[in-house]
């Protein structure tokens, strides 16, 4: 989840949070993540939001749990 990917992985992202009751991300499989992935991942959880559902991310592989921990949130999007 870079940069490279990010225009690719918008609409099945979105797509995903719009047709789960409950959508859920395992990213435990996830070996790149950026700024940009962060990006998709606020950007998934505000649609899921706007339409009454809650994001969830049950597992994290350690590359994105890194970026969170150097910025400073959890995977809730709250301050650390």
């Amino acid at each position: 989840m870079t940069i490279y990917r990010a225009a690719e992985l918008k609409p099945a992202l979105l797509e995903a949070v719009r047709a789960h009751a409950a959508p859920a991300l395992d990213l435990s499989a996830v070996t790149e993540f950026d700024s940009a992935g962060l990006q998709l991942l606020l950007m998934a959880r505000r649609e899921a939001a706007r339409l009454g559902k809650q994001l969830a991310v049950p597992a994290a592989s350690a590359a994105v749990r890194d970026v969170f921990v150097l910025l400073g949130i959890d995977l809730d999007g709250a301050l650390a």
